[in-house]
């Protein structure tokens, strides 16, 4: 299964530091490869009851295992100015040369509200982080620059730990115009799963994108995020989806939501149904591998599995064994 890749996305609203770096330990041991580690200030709910700073994990990660890793993603516009995400992006690169990349999102008002100030509207979220991706390409230039736009200043200076080359840039996208941007303007693609019609319409757009700016977008890396529920019964399965992540059974826009206590009255309201087509939650590995591999067909070359339950030594157990060997790319 060379051409494909499956690693873990590191719950950091779930696990605390210490638990993450050694379950990333133990999932290299199982088979999987690469880490997406959640940047978060809050837990979705608070019975995740976690959120540790992703760059200081990310570099206890990066010691602790071999494989590729970067934030999946991080908000360079709110709560952290670019400048600050290209220090901490270009730092990491450096220690651990051509294995980090740097995810980028819009941001949600649960981790960026908390500085306060005005939350924007998605369109303009979004102008805001391609206005923050212009000025993380430019410091990672090396030279001198300098920057006055729409919402960002920055006055002449220069990153000064530079690695020999930056890191990649993937921006998490699933709308039609932030794909086809994306594939304009970045390296590669992260996506959350979904149906596999919604993320064939994401690639096509991420394609087009692409070609418009003469790229190939076959030969860029498309991450997908993908959640899911597995034990040893359906019905602890179930369990662990209802009670740990019940957020991947909320069916509107997320971003606006401001608070761990209101997702939690929200999550009252989530019935098994709603996780339809959205989470998969089976205790058959080979119906998680159905799914995966559907996945794969459908063109990611990198997928970062989170089962959501608490049992992950278990769970990397069982999938290394019955699910990683069974993939083909």
């Amino acid at each position: 299964m060379s051409e494909v890749q499956i690693g873990i996305a590191a719950a950091l609203e779930q696990f605390s530091p210490r638990e993450s770096i050694e379950l990333a330990a133990l999932a290299e041991q199982h088979g999987f490869s690469g880490q997406m580690a959640a940047d978060h200030f809050q837990p979705w709910v608070p019975a995740q009851g976690q959120a540790s700073f992703v760059w200081s994990v990310l570099a206890s990660l990066a010691e602790n295992t071999t494989g590729d890793l970067g934030p999946g993603v991080t908000c360079p516009s709110f709560r952290q100015h670019p400048a600050m995400v290209a220090q901490a992006a270009a730092t990491l690169e450096a220690t651990y040369p051509g294995r980090t990349w740097l995810g980028i999102g819009s941001g949600e008002a649960l981790n960026e509200h908390v500085i306060g100030g005005y939350w924007p509207e998605a369109p303009e979220r979004v102008r805001r982080m391609f206005e923050a991706l212009e000025i993380i390409n430019k410091l990672f230039t090396g030279k001198d620059v300098k920057h006055s736009g729409e919402f960002f200043k920055l006055h002449t200076t220069r990153l000064w730990t530079m690695p020999e080359a930056p890191p990649p840039i993937y921006i998490a996208s699933a709308g039609p115009y932030t794909s086809r941007k994306t594939g304009e303007l970045a390296d590669g693609l992260i996506t959350p799963g979904a149906s596999v019609e919604k993320l064939a319409g994401i690639l096509d757009n991420f394609g087009k994108g692409a070609r418009k700016a003469g790229k190939d977008p076959d030969s860029m890396p498309k991450l997908l995020q993908v959640h899911l529920s597995w034990a040893d019964t359906d019905e602890e399965a179930w369990d662990n989806a209802m009670r740990q992540w019940p957020n991947g059974g909320m069916k509107f826009p997320k971003a606006d939501v401001r608070s761990p206590f209101d997702f939690e009255q929200m999550a009252k309201l989530v019935r098994r149904e709603d996780f339809e087509g959205r989470m998969v939650i089976s205790a058959d590995p080979d119906v998680h591998r159905a799914s995966l591999q559907r996945y794969i067909d459908a063109g990611f070359n990198r997928i970062y599995v989170h089962n959501v339950g608490r049992n992950q030594q278990r769970w990397l157990e069982v999938f290394g064994r019955e699910v990683l060997p069974k993939l083909t790319a």
